[in-house]
């Protein structure tokens, strides 16, 4: 299984590209600005993660190198997100996350680890049904 997360992972940064470099991302700043924070029902709008303190943390390091959809379609616990980012550090050249890798993992295990399931649209209200007889 491990083994096929990988090969996943790979296709997916192989496709949608990364620098390679072992630094931080182009722009990085310890308190960077607000990313165009638009959040509409704890959502950001732009990237569809889901809301927090250090959602400005985890766009900066996490969209540099892949869509915010890899995170958004995947849940794991924080040894499972720990795993990918070693792996990603380790195949894929991501960059020393320092002392943010624990706030990375903090964000992701809160928001997205496997008790965590989330529909991907809210259910629909206020419809008018009718017949198709």
């Amino acid at each position: 299984m491990k083994r096929l997360i990988s090969l996943y992972y790979f296709t997916l940064l192989v496709l949608f590209g990364c620098s390679g470099s072992q630094q931080n991302p182009p722009g990085f700043e310890e308190n960077s600005p607000d990313h165009g924070l638009e959040i509409v029902e704890g959502v950001h709008m732009e990237t569809g993660l889901a809301d927090d303190p250090d959602l400005p943390l985890i766009i900066t390091n996490c969209t540099a190198c892949h869509s915010a959809i890899l995170i958004t379609q995947n849940r794991a616990s924080r040894e499972g997100w720990k795993e990918m980012i070693d792996w990603m550090q380790e195949t894929q050249n991501l960059w020393d996350l320092g002392e943010n890798e624990e706030i990375i993992l903090g964000y992701l295990e809160k928001n997205y680890s496997p008790d965590k399931r989330q529909t991907r649209r809210r259910n629909l209200e206020h419809i008018e049904w009718y017949n198709l007889d």
